[in-house]
């Protein structure tokens, strides 16, 4: 690797970072849990009327 390519983040700048990468989780979170729920309210009579 060269010099230039190298980089030393500051303190603020590995909080950014940080904030960022737990805003990612958070809304990947949600989005699961949206499309978890969206599948069961679209799913929910089918399974409803299945024979047991």
């Amino acid at each position: 690797m060269k010099e230039d390519e190298l980089h030393t983040l500051t303190e603020t700048q590995k909080k950014a970072r940080r904030s960022r990468s737990i805003a990612i989780g958070l809304g990947l979170a949600a989005l699961v849990v949206i499309f978890y729920i969206a599948t069961i309210i679209k799913f929910n009579p089918a399974i409803l009327d299945r024979a047991m």
